[in-house]
């Protein structure tokens, strides 16, 4: 009897361990090939300009723990000392893990929580379409690399157009991929952020960007790029149509 409360006790001590708060998060990872270094944090900087380390933390033995609060989920990104590029992730509150590929962070891997999972499914998926995709690409510019140096030179913008055009052709799968996605996930974040690009994109209607952000879920829409796109709707209601004169 007295082995079985002990075991009881054991798994609730555990359990409240891991426990955390709302917002919190705890970020494990494991940089295959490095046993120390050091480990960044770090988020982008006002308008886009550079990057800020919000943390740093020392890999030991091969592994790495950083813990915090996160308000909503965002885009940070993880760099590791002395290792070129930075692996991106959703910021947010829960277990966050990372197999960090030092010599390929494309093969680098983030798990753990919900946005998560969903930005490493939507990589792996886009990356298989950018495989199927790189040999037309590839062709094509071979084909045009005299075209697109002339119509550059002489600010051809007719044929840069139809060359433009016959790319987008080519890009059309991962095109339809990445702006089908929101339509289909709308409780994941990876949404929001296509969303908000595609509200700068003159090729979809302001009603087609309402109908998707309409269809998403609360929690996107208390995000800040969720407030920036209903701002923006706001404001293109209230701007006067070419038929209809301002006061």
């Amino acid at each position: 009897m007295k082995k079985v409360i002990l075991l009881v006790a054991s798994a609730v001590v555990l359990f409240s361990c891991n426990k955390l708060a709302e917002g919190e998060y705890i970020i494990t990872g494991n940089v295959k090939g490095m046993k120390t270094g050091l480990v960044y944090l770090e988020k982008q900087g006002p308008m886009g300009m550079g990057f800020m380390a919000i943390d740093t933390v020392k890999i030991e033995d091969g592994k790495f723990e950083i813990k915090g609060k996160a308000s909503e989920p965002e885009i940070h990104f993880i760099h590791v000392d002395k290792v070129n590029g930075k692996l991106p992730l959703v910021l947010e509150g829960g277990e966050i893990e990372i197999a960090f590929d030092k010599d390929s962070l494309a093969k680098s891997k983030i798990s753990g929580t919900y946005n998560n999972e969903e930005f490493n499914k939507f990589n792996e998926e886009s990356e298989k379409i950018q495989k199927k995709l790189k040999s037309k690409i590839v062709d094509f510019q071979q084909r045009n690399k005299v075209a697109i140096e002339n119509a550059q030179k002489s600010n051809d913008t007719v044929a840069m157009n139809k060359l433009r055009a016959e790319y987008d052709l080519i890009q059309k799968d991962i095109t339809d991929y990445t702006f089908g996605y929101p339509k289909t996930h709308p409780k994941s974040f990876i949404s929001v952020l296509i969303l908000q690009m595609m509200a700068s994109n003159p090729k979809f209607t302001p009603k087609e960007i309402e109908t998707i952000y309409n269809a998403f879920d609360e929690s996107l829409k208390k995000t800040k790029p969720g407030k920036a796109i209903k701002e923006n709707l706001d404001a293109l209601k209230k701007k006067p149509t070419a038929s209809q004169p301002s006061n």
